[in-house]
């Protein structure tokens, strides 16, 4: 089956968001920066021809509009304003490649620098912006299936999720991994850098008082160091046709 690209526009405020549809099976894949979930999500969405949820790029998303609208960095409400209208879709170009649209502006290589990561984060300590994008995330939760890659998929936004991964990798293992993704699409940065940036990432992460960092207490604790693209892919599809009937 394809990959299905979803998109997703400027939906209305709801006080308290609906659950998403149990009959949709949804995959959680959770972990800390660089453990290379997303990669590990967008090849288990190809092969199960499911939708696909980058919950991270939704925050960085947040943090940029809020930048570019004067929001002021600590203006919990006003980020959540933002949430609540923006325009986004997710998209693949002609390639193959990613492709993030922020009210019909292209800020793919805007979302996904280290600064834009740290931005994300601090947004994401935020209780009103995560209610406000909650909803917009159950709606993601489409026929045949979703694979939901983020940070409390698992915990918090889809609890009742039939399989919870949980993807980590050593430290090192993860700085590595980050250097030659960023230097593959262009940007300067250094080992060294990034090692600093992950540490202080995975404090404010697994520390913040709202959805923080962790594993859900059902969640498959998958340690990639080590291991190929494949291997790991290769993996959560297993553990997916194990639990999932409907697409063994």
């Amino acid at each position: 089956m394809a990959f299905v690209i979803h998109a997703v526009t400027a939906l209305p405020t709801i006080p308290q968001p609906p659950s998403p549809n149990p009959l949709i099976p949804v995959i959680a894949i959770d972990g800390p920066s660089g453990s290379g979930k997303g990669t590990i999500a967008r090849r288990v969405a190809t092969a199960l021809g499911f939708h696909l949820l980058d919950s991270g790029a939704l925050y960085r998303l947040v943090a940029l509009a809020g930048s570019q609208q004067g929001v002021a960095a600590d203006d919990q409400q006003g980020h959540a304003r933002v949430a609540r209208g923006l325009e986004v879709q997710f998209g693949m170009d002609g390639a193959g490649e990613e492709r993030v649209l922020l009210a019909g502006t292209d800020v793919t290589r805007a979302i996904r620098t280290e600064a834009a990561g740290a931005e994300a984060s601090r947004v994401a300590a935020m209780p009103p912006v995560r209610t406000a994008l909650l909803s917009r995330q159950h709606a993601f939760a489409q026929p045949p299936g979703l694979v939901a890659d983020g940070r409390d998929m698992g915990t918090v936004v889809f609890p009742g999720s039939p399989l919870k991964i949980y993807l980590t990798a050593s430290p090192e293992e993860r700085a590595r991994r980050r250097h030659k993704q960023l230097k593959d699409k262009g940007l300067t940065v250094t080992i060294a850098g990034l090692s600093q940036e992950i540490r202080e990432r995975d404090l404010r992460d697994s520390s913040r008082p709202v959805a923080p960092l962790r594993p859900a207490e059902d969640a498959v604790i998958l340690d990639s160091t080590g291991l190929t693209i494949e291997q790991v892919v290769d993996q959560v599809l297993a553990l997916a046709r194990s639990r999932l009937p409907a697409i063994s």
